[in-house]
């Protein structure tokens, strides 16, 4: 999964592709990258980000979705959001997956618009909010409290009329973490098998990596595409991704890997992972 950011302050590539022209660009560069999903978002959730409004949200996002589609664009497209009126406004005009960081918590709404879109829906684990997640990183056992509070979401979405088979869940990377909880999760990734939902797995040049490992600006790239390489071999069914060629590289090999140890068992787990 590609990530977009029409925003001027999201904490990798704030203000990148934030005009429409330059975002235009960016999403048709991905598809020769080797991307099988856009994922689009108007709103930066960095810790400490602003919020910006719905109305300013929609005009950063809808009209990208809307030129996109209508120039056939050939990937399924994401709106990253946490506003019911931002998502029903991006199914309109042509995405299909909702993307929620609060896993439908901030507005309940958003799952039964995607209910009502048909769409699927991605379902994070976040405590709190963008501007107040810091304070809540404290977790007795935080891969089992991740899972649970991540199970409780699924039902949600299963009440709001989604299917199961259009749902995805991410332990949220990050967001509510401690970077060594961050790595904890990426480390026990299997732990939401028992979910039975496909894994999406967003850790991308985030600040864990520095602050374990002491990588910082360019060299996160590196500790990215490892963190890519161990999700994909646990079983992460998506990867949202800042660098998708790179990416794309390391999941070649790393599916070449699984399928030389063993074949049936690869195909059968990664069919639609990698």
């Amino acid at each position: 999964m590609a990530i977009l950011n029409v925003t001027p302050d999201s904490f990798y590539d704030g203000g990148r592709y934030r005009g429409l022209h330059a975002a235009l660009a960016r999403a048709w560069a991905v598809v020769d990258e080797g991307a099988d999903l856009l994922d689009i978002g108007g709103e930066s959730t960095r810790p400490g980000a602003a919020d910006v409004g719905p109305t300013e949200e929609a005009a950063r996002v809808t009209p990208v979705i809307e030129q996109l589609v209508k120039a056939g664009y050939p990937l399924p497209i994401s709106i990253d959001t946490t506003r019911a009126s931002v998502a029903a406004g991006a199914l309109d005009v042509g995405a299909v997956i909702v993307n929620d960081v609060s896993g439908g918590v901030r507005e309940p709404e958003i799952l039964r618009v995607a209910a009502r879109g048909g769409a699927a829906v991605i379902l994070m684990h976040m405590r709190g909010s963008p501007q107040t997640m810091g304070a809540h990183a404290d977790y007795g056992d935080i891969v089992t409290e991740v899972r649970d509070a991540l199970a409780e979401r699924c039902r949600a979405a299963d009440a709001a009329g989604i299917p199961p088979e259009r749902q995805c869940v991410d332990p949220g990377i990050g967001f509510a973490k401690t970077a060594a909880g961050s790595l904890e999760l990426v480390a026990h990734l299997g732990a939401l098998d028992s979910l039975h939902r496909p894994i999406l797995v967003g850790a991308s040049r985030k600040s864990f990596l520095g602050r374990l490992f002491g990588q910082e600006e360019e060299e996160r790239h590196w500790g990215s595409l490892a963190v890519a390489a161990w999700s994909a071999a646990e079983g992460a069914h998506i990867l949202r991704v800042h660098d998708v060629r790179s990416t794309r590289c390391v999941l070649d090999v790393t599916r070449g890997l699984l399928l030389a140890r063993d074949p049936a068992a690869a195909l059968s787990q990664h069919r639609d992972t990698l």
